[in-house]
């Protein structure tokens, strides 16, 4: 079945155009509602959000459509997305909802759904939810309509499992850290819990405005938190984006530092101490091929997803793994989290830096990612890979690289756009590939 509301995670777009309006909020409470009232118990739903402006009217839209069908609703306020997952499980929830659209600019927003577990939910419940979107939502009789309340302590519960995520006899005493937190949902979370466990903490990105996040800070704009870092003299900075389940590293020479690396330390660490499962780490076909040799190394695997946290996760609980990740930043850490959790992230690097004694610059470099180059190419319509000439220039290119590289051709899932991505030894190699195989796709467009 195509997907009218639902993508790869969950369902988001340019506020009040399209699927994302007040009235589809409602349509979805009402949905999900119907959906997980299961069973005799009073049904409660968990809504959390980020600091956009449009996430007072999709609250109030959600909490509408939940009640309408007998749910109670808890609403926490802002708060990371994977804060959500924990309170869903921890409060008994049926479900868990979080308002966000992530690393996207402020005019965007999205819902992201949980199950009664903490994890997301699959494509077959979004599917069967998308089904009940299109129908007459069963409403509650009215007395049965369910009650709206909110929650003080969220903050602090979630402050307190991160702070639990560190052992006991770990202090970042000495440590100066700049957290650069978005404008977002981490915006006071992050910073308290890493200050509580003794570090030296300079701010960026904690003063929300509604129309701010991601703007100019975050881990998607990481120049200001480069700059900090090295005027401030800190061991080390953070970046978190929007909703925090994602996270970037800086140096303290203001070098940037990608998820790829971040995965290598946290399952070296790990696997020194016998507590990595799975033999090794989960990604998706972006993460850089000097990853890959760098756990061979150690004798560890990488195994490749497609793109998405969630086909991360998937694979991870389907092998038993227990680290995994993006190299755009999102980290998933099972042991701690359901779902991606940027700041239990950094704490773990955090613990590393303390417990090792060295530099960021040393622990956070260690491998050398190889030549890796990406371009998108537009297309008008049709299916331009199916074309025999495409195929060929694929076919030859994958020819050239085997052995030395990598040939990851995919179709955006969000705009009609063809991504050609290469890796290997040689950059000029790699760049004559990628040129090739672009201009062929441009050609059959």
């Amino acid at each position: 079945m195509s997907r009218k509301f639902f993508g790869t995670d969950g369902i988001r777009g340019r506020t009040n155009a399209g699927v994302m309006t007040a009235e589809t909020a409602m349509r979805v409470g009402q949905a999900a509602g119907n959906y997980f009232l299961r069973g005799g118990h009073q049904h409660r739903v968990v809504i959390g959000k980020d600091t956009r402006l449009s996430g007072y009217m999709m609250e109030s839209a959600l909490v509408a459509g939940f009640t309408s069908v007998g749910m109670d609703v808890i609403m926490t306020g802002p708060l990371p997305t994977p804060a959500i997952a924990l309170l869903t499980r921890e409060m008994r929830a049926d479900l868990g909802v979080m308002i966000s659209a992530s690393h996207n600019p402020f005019p965007d927003n999205g819902i992201k759904l949980f199950g009664p577990d903490g994890f997301k939910l699959s494509d077959e419940a979004e599917a069967e939810i998308e089904a009940l979107l299109e129908e007459a939502p069963m409403l509650a009789m009215p007395e049965a309509i369910g009650r709206a309340r909110r929650i003080d302590d969220a903050r602090g519960r979630y402050i307190h499992a991160l702070k639990q995520s560190v052992a006991s006899e770990v202090r970042f005493d000495g440590l100066k850290v700049v957290v650069d937190c978005a404008n977002g949902a981490a915006y006071q979370v992050a910073p308290s819990a890493i200050w509580e466990l003794g570090a030296d903490v300079v701010t960026l990105g904690v003063t929300p405005n509604g129309t701010n996040i991601n703007d100019g800070v975050g881990s998607t704009a990481i120049e200001a938190l480069q700059a900090k870092v090295v005027e401030e003299g800190a061991h080390i900075g953070i970046a978190l984006d929007g909703d925090a389940d994602r996270l970037i590293v800086v140096d303290e020479k203001g070098r940037a530092v990608d998820g790829d690396q971040i995965m290598a330390l946290i399952a070296t660490r790990m696997h020194e101490k016998a507590a990595l499962r799975g033999g090794g780490v989960v990604s998706t076909i972006m993460s850089n091929l000097g990853l890959e040799r760098y756990l061979a190394a150690q004798g560890l695997s990488l195994e490749r997803t497609r793109v998405g946290d969630r086909y991360v996760l998937e694979r991870m609980k389907l092998g038993g793994f227990n680290v995994g990740g993006e190299q755009s930043g999102h980290m998933i850490l099972l042991d701690h989290s359901t779902t991606g959790d940027g700041t239990v992230a950094a704490l773990r690097v955090l613990t590393s830096l303390v417990r090792s004694q060295r530099p960021a610059s040393e622990i956070l470099h260690l491998f050398d990612p190889v030549p890796q180059l990406l371009k998108n190419v537009r297309y008008d319509g049709g299916k331009p890979l199916d074309n025999d000439a495409v195929k060929a220039a694929i076919a030859d290119a994958e020819g050239e690289l085997e052995g030395k590289g990598r040939l990851v051709i995919r179709p955006s899932g969000t705009e009609p756009v063809i991504r050609v991505m290469a890796e290997g030894d040689d950059s000029s190699q790699v760049e004559a590939v990628v040129d090739r195989v672009c201009d062929a796709v441009r050609a059959a467009a």
